[in-house]
Parts: C-alpha cells; sequence; structure tokens
C-alpha cells in the first residue's frame, strides 16, 4: 500500500497542470515538477543548484521570508502571495504562490511545499485596463471642462443674438412678420433651452432608469422638425409626422433633443440624388417601449457590409463631406443610457427605417 501511495503522489506531482516544489527551510529547491521547469526556463539540474531567493524580484522577497517565518513559527499553517520571480532569460514572472509547511511527528518544521500559478497574463490584461481607465478619466475630465467652457460661451453668444433680434425689431417693425425671422427667433429659444438641459445634465449626478423624467414625445418631435425646418426647406424635403399627442415616454431632456433631431439631420443629409426626401415620423409599442419610427427614402445602407460598424466610433459608410462617424455612436449611447434600444432596416437605393426603442411612460 505504502508503495502504491509513492507512485500515486509521484504521479501526481510530476504531471500537475501547475508549478509543485518542495523547498527546504533554506529556500533550495529540493524538489520540482515539470511545470516549475517550464516557468522559470532553467533544467531540473539547474533550479536544484539556486534557492528560491536568488530568483526572486527583490522588491518582494522581505514580504516572503517574513511570511515563511511566521510559517516556521507556526503563527500560520500557509500563506498566500502574489509576488515576482525572474525567467532564466531575465524577464519577470508574475505568480500566485501558496506555500504550506510539513512536520515531524515532534512538530519539527521539515520543508515548504509550494504550489506556483503563473499569472502573467492576467497582470499584463490588469495593468492594460488600469490604463485605458486612466485614459477615459483623462477625457472625462477635459470633456467636463470643455462642457464647461463651451455651455458658458454659447449662452453668451446667445443672449448677444436675442439682442441682435431685439434691435432689428426696434429698427424694421415689419421683420416681426417674416416667416424667416420668426424661424431664426424661435431657433435662438431652442438653443438657449438646449444649453439649459446640456448644462443641467452636467451639473447633475447620472440618472438612473426609474428617476427619468416623463416626456411628451411628439413635442420633442415638433420641436426637431420646427428647428430643422429651414434646412428641410432648402433640401425640399417634406417630414410627415403620424406620431400621436398624447404619447409619452421616459427620457432626459437634451438627450430626447439630440436623438431625434439626428435622426431627421440624417435621413436629410443622406437622400437619394435621385429624388427629393420624404421622412415619415410614426410610433407603435411593444411591452414596456414605445418604438420611435423614423423612415426615409434616401440612400440606403448596405447592412451586410457595414452592420458592424454601424453605431461604432468613426464608422462611416456614405461618402459625404460632413461624415465623421460620430453622431450614431453618440445617439446609440444616449439610447442606451435611458433604457432603450436602436434596431435598424434598409435597403441600398430605396431608404432606411431606424426603430428607436423608449421607455414607456
Amino acid at each position: 500500500m505504502s508503495l502504491i501511495k509513492d507512485e500515486l503522489f509521484e504521479n501526481i506531482f510530476t504531471h500537475a497542470h501547475g508549478g509543485i516544489a518542495i523547498v527546504s527551510l533554506e529556500g533550495k529547491w529540493v524538489k520540482v515538477n515539470k511545470s516549475i521547469c517550464e516557468l522559470f526556463g532553467y533544467s531540473e539540474e539547474e533550479l536544484y543548484s539556486l534557492s528560491f531567493q536568488e530568483l526572486t524580484h527583490r522588491d518582494d522577497l522581505d514580504a516572503d521570508l517574513e511570511s515563511m517565518t511566521y510559517l516556521i513559527e507556526g503563527d500560520v499553517d500557509s500563506y498566500q502571495v502574489e509576488k515576482r520571480y525572474f525567467h532564466k532569460k531575465g524577464h519577470v514572472i508574475w505568480v500566485l504562490l501558496s506555500v504550506s509547511i510539513v512536520r515531524d511527528l515532534d512538530n519539527n518544521p521539515l520543508y515548504f511545499i509550494s504550489q506556483i500559478v503563473d499569472i502573467s497574463a492576467q497582470k499584463s490584461a490588469n495593468w492594460h485596463l488600469q490604463f485605458l481607465m486612466n485614459v477615459v478619466k483623462g477625457q472625462n475630465e477635459k470633456l467636463n471642462d470643455f462642457a464647461r467652457i463651451a455651455t458658458h460661451d454659447i449662452r453668451t453668444h446667445v443672449g448677444n443674438l436675442g439682442s441682435i433680434t431685439e434691435f432689428l425689431e426696434e429698427d424694421i417693425v415689419t421683420i416681426i412678420d417674416n416667416d424667416n425671422y420668426k424661424m431664426l427667433k424661435e431657433s435662438i429659444l431652442n438653443l438657449d433651452e438646449t444649453i439649459e438641459h446640456l448644462n443641467s445634465i452636467r451639473l447633475d449626478k447620472p440618472k438612473k432608469f426609474n428617476s427619468l423624467n416623463e416626456l411628451n414625445l411628439s413635442d420633442y418631435v415638433k420641436k426637431a422638425m420646427y428647428n430643422i425646418s429651414a434646412i428641410a426647406k432648402k433640401e425640399q424635403c417634406q417630414i410627415i409626422n403620424h406620431v400621436d399627442k398624447d404619447v409619452m415616454v421616459l427620457g432626459i431632456e437634451a438627450y430626447l433633443d439630440s436623438i431625434i433631431l439626428n435622426f431627421i439631420t440624417n435621413a436629410i443629409k443622406y437622400k437619394s440624388p435621385n429624388r427629393d426626401p420624404i421622412i415619415e415620423i410614426s410610433t407603435s409599442t411593444k411591452g414596456a417601449f414605445v418604438i420611435l419610427n423614423i423612415k426615409d427614402n434616401g440612400q440606403g445602407i448596405d447592412l451586410e457590409k457595414n452592420q458592424q460598424k454601424l453605431f461604432t466610433l468613426n464608422g462611416t459608410f456614405h461618402k459625404h463631406h460632413d461624415s465623421r462617424g460620430v453622431g450614431l455612436y453618440i445617439t446609440k449611447n444616449h439610447i442606451e443610457s435611458i433604457g432603450g434600444k436602436i434596431e435598424v432596416e434598409s435597403k441600398v437605393g430605396e431608404g432606411t427605417c431606424f426603430y428607436i426603442y423608449l421607455l414607456k411612460a
């Protein structure tokens, strides 16, 4: 039976996937398995002539020796630590080291049993993630600074434009009846309102889905249509609004403004060169969602070719001088941040329909 146990132990020790080693109380490698040799790049003979102290990164050595002392003195039964070793070729290896101690019948320490798992890949991934998080944090700080400056400076310009309209009304009494002037004045008011919404987002903590505002979808569609009325007129675009006036959704004011405006302006921007643009806006319901459908008769999108990059940053699929691949990316993030989602159907040469799922109020 003893022979069988010895053979079983030898097989487990030799063929274990992880590194297993028997280490003397002085730190010499007494017995190592194949995984240990592969991990450090040394042969068995080479390792037996070395101590673990010689392979340990100096910044980790004191902590390791201190833990070993606790183990020898019986203060702990085992310990586990992340530490660094040096490979034979010189590079650093990060490992998860688990150490226990074997004692004789009189409780005197005999040797250590060490289990060593290579975690270099995980460490590298963690460092990469931390680096990216630091980059994102820096970018967010820059964006906050930009938003702070932008909302302040643009509001100043909006105030100035408002004053100019007042001067024009004083100097040209009949201008208030001019349709183009009416659109200009209304657009200035809408711009001021949008800046107010953006500023409130910048100052407030991020909202949760259950603290979103109840918004009348029809009002926001009408507002978006009015804001681009001059563009629609110039491009001879017909916008057909079938949205029921009583449809209520949950959202954030500035986000809903931006979402609707982006899809309508894109529909005009990517109109077909062979016909006047027509945009149909309607709604339907599905479970907890109100679906805002924005359908156009424009160029269409080759979804088979562009599906994967449709909502990605810098993803463009039309040759237009204003295409930056940013609008849809930001819009998708806005939709998802208020608990919604987006789907699309399109056919090249016929047009596109975006289905925007918004939480029902």
